[in-house]
């Protein structure tokens, strides 16, 4: 059996999840998603991993789903609820889904599509009954599990492909380092279609046996109130999460504020990541909390390397020591390791890291070393034993808001525009989402930004789409023809 589903038969009356709909035992868990892994099975033996893509608000339902899946011998797609058609489209033709699985939010975004193309088309609710029609299979740990899109150096996202062996390292490895017990109880604020939500919160939760509150959509005065109430003591969110209940705090009476401040001395553990935190913020939520955030470093396909220390001294603008099972080099250009404190590209080996790019070969072989380290692209220096990123090898890469954002995507879509003759995305430094993503455009005639934002956020997710634009003339460009991008950031400084 996965390791992950240890918990529900250990701690059957425990409870493991509270959403908007009620609140879930790990039996009931237990029993909901074998019953839904055996109607995804629907006479069938296995799987075999098969891909399964969900559209599911966060919640039992989206857990059920996702172990059902599992427990079936498929593999996993979480769909982002916040995309267009189509950029769920390019997910489903790119993983080859057969099956598609909804909440009824999603049906009419989905439906015609799924139907016109003969996939298998499945709306789930909280009140949906699924008869358990047999055994399920033994699915062994070197098998697929789940794949995560993510995007990289080329214009279109890369399925990032793990298998359980995979997930269940990146979960036991932040067990230990974070000390995850039955006892914690924490909240998901995170998207459930990226790493973070998905191991670092709901799946390290669920494998120690704790309670996870889901709260969506964010509501930063429900956080409080969890907080207040003595309901969560561990929280992890990214550095614009952080930003925002600053801002709500800032809103409260001083009665209120007190209120806040003295339930934070109930809570073990406070984390930030997926993008780099400002020393402001954290030193706001500090005094507001008594809390040194915890920052790590980790990516959808290695899942987590790197952390501060959850005993010892945590460091501010520094991602801290390789976490257990984890090896990590610094390498220079030649693939030679730098000497400490030179700065040098980070390289990832153990257990956690991923399979493979689904169905690009090519793209896997060029992200490995012949010796077989993982190429991150970020680059970072040693002081005194703990790591500080430095930045990308590749100016093409946006960290805003805990995603990691492909400009050359952007680019792509926004070409598409009949009145764009062409464009440079870039990212800009910005206290609340880290940097942000920003559009110099060379125009054809008198285009309105309102009308361009609308029209672009029927064509991607919108934590894609540019906050800021620039008309321009021309774009800066090198010898070589091509836009010099760190000239295109001095524009808009200008």
């Amino acid at each position: 059996m996965i390791s992950l589903f240890n918990q529900s038969k250990n701690l059957p009356q425990k409870t493991a999840i509270i959403d908007h709909t009620g609140t879930f035992t790990y039996q009931h868990l237990n029993e909901r998603s074998n019953d839904f892994a055996a109607y995804l099975l629907d006479g069938k033996s296995d799987l075999n991993d098969a891909r399964v893509a969900f559209m599911v608000n966060p919640g039992m339902d989206y857990v059920t789903v996702q172990w059902g899946i599992w427990k079936a011998g498929g593999i996993a797609v979480p769909l982002s609820i916040s995309y267009p058609l189509p950029s769920l489209i390019y997910v489903l033709e790119d993983t080859g889904a057969d099956i598609v699985v909804v909440g009824p939010e999603f049906e009419e975004l989905l439906q015609s599509y799924v139907l016109e193309k003969e996939k298998r088309w499945i709306v789930i609710t909280a009140n949906s009954e699924f008869e358990n029609q047999g055994q399920l299979p033994d699915v062994s740990g070197d098998r697929g599990a789940m794949i995560l899109y993510t995007s990289g150096t080329t214009s279109l996202p890369k399925g990032v492909l793990t298998t359980h062996d995979t997930i269940e390292s990146q979960i036991s490895t932040l067990i230990q380092a974070w000390e995850w017990t039955e006892e914690d109880r924490t909240v998901c604020v995170l998207p459930l279609h990226h790493v973070h939500g998905i191991i670092n919160v709901v799946s390290c939760a669920l494998w120690s046996g704790a309670t996870v509150y889901f709260n969506y959509p964010f509501d930063p005065d429900g956080i409080f109130q969890l907080f207040v109430e003595e309901k969560i003591n561990v929280f992890m969110a990214v550095p614009t999460i952080y930003f925002k209940l600053i801002q709500t705090f800032d809103g409260y009476s001083e009665d209120q504020k007190q209120e806040v401040s003295n339930s934070f001395k109930k809570v073990r553990l406070m984390i930030s990541g997926s993008a780099a935190l400002p020393v402001s913020v954290m030193e706001k939520w500090q005094s507001i909390s008594g809390h040194y955030l915890l920052e790590r470093y980790g990516m959808t396909e290695i899942g987590m390397a790197i952390s501060n220390p959850y005993r010892g001294e945590r460091r501010a603008g520094f991602i801290g020591q390789p976490l257990p099972k984890v090896e990590v080099r610094l390498v220079d250009e030649s693939n030679r390791a730098v000497e400490n404190g030179q700065p040098g590209e980070i390289q990832i080996k153990g257990p956690s890291v991923f399979k493979e790019y689904w169905g690009k070969p090519e793209a896997t072989a060029k992200s490995f070393t012949l010796d077989g380290w993982f190429k991150t692209g970020d680059i970072a220096v040693v002081e005194e034993g703990y790591f500080r990123i430095l930045g990308r090898d590749s100016v093409d890469i946006i960290k805003s808001g805990g995603y990691k954002i492909s400009a050359l995507e952007i680019e792509e879509v926004l070409r598409k525009h009949p009145e764009i003759k062409d464009c440079a995305v870039v990212g800009i430094l910005n206290e609340e989402w880290g940097e942000l993503v920003a559009g110099a455009l060379v125009v054809n005639s008198i285009l309105s930004f309102s009308d361009l934002n609308q029209w672009i956020r029927t064509q991607m997710p919108a934590y894609k789409t540019p906050k800021k634009y620039l008309i321009v003339d021309e774009l800066p460009r090198n010898a070589m023809g091509k836009v010099v991008k760190n000239e295109v950031k001095g524009l808009f400084s200008n």
